[in-house]
């Protein structure tokens, strides 16, 4: 006799209203989806796997309206996740809402000295169980899929909440449960402060070779860009190139014939139904009166003073970072660093937990009041002696 299977696939309006009301009455539960964005501006929901305690659904998104979904959402239950940024945007985009309370179970193995783990070596560490392989690749959209796609994506969430209640356990026994979640929070604020089309060029590597008087124009094409490709529901590569934009910038092109003479664009795009509109956001950028902000040459001069012994505290962070058996990129990054030795306002290590972890020591070291030293092939951060070296 054929083993049930340890999901329901849900693709009736009928079904899902049920899985909702069921739902919105859950304390937690487990979610992930599976979705393309190779091809779309806005990534393609093609699955959406939900486990609780007494059930186990594949939503398909393609025969339902999964925007009911925002029923549970607001309902305010704890959505349990892995790696979870682009699954809140997918959310986001494709439900009007995403979750109020959330826990990462990649970000709270990385307060455990797990690392970062992927799911499936979080599954196997943990509870020893060694998730089905092989479909995460595969074409999601194509309908019926198969039968082992099916089952890789009841794995993914299929055993999530015993990972969170272990995972939760511990950071509970080493008081680190309120750090973890500080993140949560901030992973929930990063989805919702996704990048304005205005500040597009930001994201142009490019961008920080071009002289000051062309950003105002990198800008316009760049927020041009964003709109387009939204509008349109493509990449944003695919409506013109970052080489393209940053070209254009430099030259200021005011023709069609200028326009394709710019490297990536060419006589197709200039002479086509784009290369007005090209036109037109370079006469805007040239007409802004917006500039960047001034850079702050001031307040960085005491990293540039200091800029030898960054690496020397980065690896001190680092070696705190083992012996505390925390993510290093969780604990402060070299960026997070000079911040604090900017005395930026917005410095992670100024706040909270790393404030007193790193930020204090750090700040004494800058005002001269410790120092670094080796003791037992480690790097400690100690008093300061004053005495100098004969």
């Amino acid at each position: 006799m054929a083993q049930p299977k340890p999901y329901r696939y849900v693709d009736s309006d009928t079904a899902l209203k049920d899985v909702i009301k069921s739902l919105a009455a859950e304390p937690r539960y487990a979610l992930d989806t599976e979705f393309h964005r190779e091809r779309t501006y806005k990534p393609q929901v093609a699955l959406i796997q939900i486990a609780w305690p007494k059930d186990l659904v594949l939503v398909d998104p393609l025969a339902v309206d999964i925007k009911a979904l925002a029923e549970v959402f607001e309902a305010g239950g704890l959505m349990v996740a892995h790696a979870a940024l682009q699954d809140l945007e997918v959310l986001e985009d494709n439900c009007g809402i995403g979750p109020q309370h959330i826990f990462d179970t990649q970000i709270a193995a990385g307060f455990l000295g797990l690392g970062t783990p992927a799911l499936s070596a979080l599954y196997e560490s943990e509870i020893g169980w060694k998730p089905p392989k092989g479909a995460r690749l595969t074409d999601w959209l194509v309908r019926p899929l198969k039968a082992s796609q099916l089952a890789y994506a009841a794995g993914d969430v299929m055993h999530l909440l015993e990972i969170h209640e272990r995972l939760s356990n511990r950071l509970d026994s080493l008081g680190r449960s309120q750090w973890a979640e500080t993140e949560f929070e901030l992973l929930l604020q990063r989805n919702q402060e996704r990048l304005k089309p205005e500040d597009a060029w930001m994201r142009l590597k490019e961008a920080k070779h071009l002289r000051r008087r062309d950003l105002p124009v990198v800008r316009e094409l760049a927020k041009w860009r964003e709109l387009r490709a939204a509008e349109i529901n493509h990449p944003v590569r695919h409506v013109l190139s970052d080489v393209a934009l940053v070209s254009i910038a430099q030259t200021a092109p005011q023709t069609i014939k200028q326009l394709a003479e710019a490297r990536g664009v060419g006589e197709g795009i200039a002479r086509g139904r784009l290369g007005k509109a090209i036109l037109a956001a370079v006469a805007e950028g040239l007409e802004s009166t917006w500039r960047p902000p001034p850079k702050r040459e001031a307040r960085s001069e005491a990293v540039d003073r200091l800029r030898p012994a960054v690496g020397l505290v980065t690896a001190w962070v680092s070696q705190l970072a083992r012996d505390q058996k925390i993510e290093p990129s969780l604990l402060a990054t070299r960026a997070d660093i000079e911040a604090l030795i900017r005395s930026d306002a917005d410095a992670r290590l100024a706040h909270g937990w790393r404030a007193e972890m790193i930020g204090e020591p750090l700040r004494k070291l800058v005002a001269g009041e410790a120092a670094l030293a080796f003791e037992n092939g480690k790097i400690v951060l100690e008093q300061r002696s004053c005495r100098p070296v004969d």
